[in-house]
């Protein structure tokens, strides 16, 4: 699993004539939704995407997302705060099925690129119009998805500095 973590990157080149199959499309789905979410609420939606229109305007809505003019697919991940629990966990539970995605995607050979929507209204907004998301619901985030055209280098690493052990 160690290995996994090291290899993934966040993309931003990918290879334009090599389509995500739906069958990909729909494993790194599955990976999302088998992510822990507080009392099993699930409080998420998926829009998978491989129209190249589409794609192309969320270029023009989301300033970070520039990667979308070669990637192949997009998943966008909408938030569905449950009603009878408080708001505060759907973004970890959405963050913990985005992170699902994106070493999915490295297993498969695949490269992604997370590109953040909420909190910000402006984006969350074009999103909802773009696609069809009714207003009570929060798009999250992109996931940008291809055949990487780069090998970017490993960005995170371990730092002691930043732990604090109590024993």
């Amino acid at each position: 699993m160690h290995e996994l973590l090291e290899k993934r990157r966040s993309i931003r080149k990918y290879k334009k004539d090599s389509p995500v199959t739906q069958e990909q499309l729909k494993q790194l789905l599955g990976a999302a939704m088998i992510a822990p979410s507080a009392r099993n609420s699930r409080p998420w939606e998926f829009i998978a995407i491989t129209k190249r229109e589409l794609l192309d305007k969320i270029v023009t809505i989301h300033p970070n997302a520039k990667m979308l003019e070669s990637a192949s697919a997009a998943i966008i991940i909408v938030a569905v705060p449950p009603a009878d629990m408080p708001a505060a966990f759907f973004p970890q539970d959405c963050g913990a099925a985005t992170q699902n995605i994106l070493l999915e995607a490295a297993a498969m050979g695949l490269g992604t690129c997370w590109c953040g929507v909420y909190p910000i209204e402006e984006r969350m907004d074009s999103l909802r119009e773009l696609l069809g998301v009714a207003k009570e619901k929060l798009p999250f985030c992109v996931i940008a998805v291809g055949s990487p055209d780069e090998a970017p280098d490993q960005r995170g690493f371990f730092d002691e500095a930043r732990v604090t052990y109590l024993s």
